[in-house]
């Protein structure tokens, strides 16, 4: 198949709208329902990203796209127990596959942000992933294959609409890329850096010079997701999965601390006051995600004020105070950070700092360079200069 025609692009008034190939066949396929113009750039995107993790890393992964860019992605490390609880995964009664860890992961690590998500898969779809994306509010799903189980399962979705794609695993695109803005064509080689493996870790100016292993992947992690964020951008991972992602800001520091404040929600939902929160039994998924995001907030009172937590909880919870929450947060160490581009100030190592990370990797070649690797050594951070940058747009 050459096209696909999609019911509308962007928005509902830019009709027609096609998916299409100049030479050769689309290397998708839609297997069920009618994804659009979105859904195809979530996908295609998405699909590179998982790809490139499972060929870097070695183990399956997965990823949670909202906007042409990253909510979550991960590779399949398998849970916690507390993990479970938090991604809301500890009721499933079959076991959880590295394939349906790493969306549980992805999916779970910025729930509000993932609501209504565009899942890429990096291997066949399998019962206990498909299982775990039948109870979310989703758009569609990419995958190179799907087991009969996964896909009756997923097909059960929005009244059989859900948007199932499938896409050959050995498609290599041509290295020329063309796109329109304004009716003018741009022409450009394809971003086709690898991190595959550890050269770039080997320009490391700070005193600091030990990656561990764990650490390493980590950031191989972080790299990988922000090579398809739109920037600018920066990725907070630990054990595996981004914990925090800063996409599309204009200011450095703003993608800083948008990421960085994510990764400190991420941690403070593994805070035993949060696990220990008595939802209603009656409660939707959606709501109780809200709920404990605002529980987590400076506005707690949104949930908890008379008249209003008797809608949410069995009994009142107590305030989760901001002396507890800095207590809480402080505990979370060994973080990775990337950055897809160089960091300008010091300021962005120190706000780093609050959430943990001890690991960086980041392009290099501010004129502030000495700044920002003297407020590294300040806090004895290991950080790399990798000399590329992912911009993507």
């Amino acid at each position: 198949m050459k096209e696909i025609q999609l019911k509308y692009g962007c928005n509902p008034n830019q009709k027609p709208s096609r998916v299409y190939m100049e030479n050769g066949d689309l290397p998708v396929t839609v297997l069920n329902g009618r994804p659009g113009y979105i859904n195809f750039m979530d996908a295609l995107n998405s699909w590179q990203l998982v790809k490139e993790l499972k060929k870097a890393t070695g183990l399956p992964a997965a990823a949670s796209f909202k906007h042409v860019s990253p909510a979550g992605a991960a590779i399949g490390r398998p849970l916690s127990d507390t993990l479970k609880k938090v991604y809301f995964v500890d009721d499933i009664k079959i076991p959880l596959t590295p394939l349906a860890c790493a969306y549980a992961r992805a999916r779970g690590a910025d729930r509000m942000s993932s609501f209504g998500d565009f899942i890429a898969l990096s291997d066949e779809c399998d019962e206990a992933t498909a299982t775990l994306i039948k109870r979310e509010v989703s758009d569609g799903v990419i995958a190179p294959s799907y087991s009969p189980e996964a896909f009756a399962i997923l097909k059960e979705k929005k009244k059989g609409n859900y948007n199932i794609i499938q896409i050959d695993p050995t498609y290599i695109p041509e290295p020329i890329e063309t796109k329109q803005v304004f009716g003018v064509t741009f022409e450009q080689k394809r971003n086709d850096i690898e991190f595959n493996d550890d050269s770039v870790f080997q320009d490391v100016p700070t005193q600091n010079k030990n990656f561990p292993e764990d650490a390493k992947l980590n950031l191989k992690v972080a790299l990988i997701t922000l090579k398809y964020t739109q920037s600018n951008s920066v990725c907070y991972v630990k054990d595996g999965q981004a914990i925090g992602i800063g996409a599309g800001q204009q200011s450095r520091i703003h993608c800083t601390r948008l990421a960085g404040n994510k990764a400190d929600i991420w941690w403070l939902r593994q805070h035993p006051k949060e696990l220990g929160l008595p939802f209603l039994d009656t409660l939707g998924r959606a709501d109780r995600d809200n709920a404990v995001d605002v529980y987590i907030s400076e506005d707690h009172d949104d949930v908890l004020a008379d008249g209003i937590w008797q809608n949410l909880f069995k009994t009142k919870p107590e305030v989760l105070t901001m002396a507890e929450k800095k207590s809480w947060i402080a505990q979370n160490t060994d973080v990775a950070l990337g950055s897809d581009a160089f960091f300008p100030f010091g300021d962005n190592i120190e706000r780093a700092h609050r959430s943990g990370v001890r690991y960086i990797a980041q392009a290099g070649g501010s004129v502030r360079d000495d700044n920002v690797i003297q407020t590294a050594d300040k806090y004895d951070i290991a950080m790399a200069f990798t000399h590329v940058r992912l911009f993507h747009h």
